[in-house]
């Protein structure tokens, strides 16, 4: 829970990096809660985390695009 926390706050930061750095926290903590959620046999939490771990992935993409343009737009000035 602590990692998902950290993760929300990184992923609402304003700076790209940070957000890059969140969404790496809640891709951990997606592992995380499938490993507690296979020791519990909670297997819907398990497909839950799955989901939301492709959406992070999507979330971690996306970011690191706009990172590169912002460091495009940097270096072109």
């Amino acid at each position: 829970m602590a990692v998902t926390l950290l993760a929300a706050w990184f992923t609402g930061s304003t700076q790209a990096r940070r957000r890059i750095i969140g969404f790496w926290c809640f891709i951990l903590s997606n592992a995380l809660w499938v490993i507690w959620g296979w020791h519990d046999h909670a297997w819907a939490l398990i497909i839950l985390e799955a989901a939301l771990a492709l959406m992070n992935l999507r979330g971690f993409r996306k970011n690191l695009g706009m990172r590169r343009a912002q460091r495009g737009n940097t270096e072109r000035q």
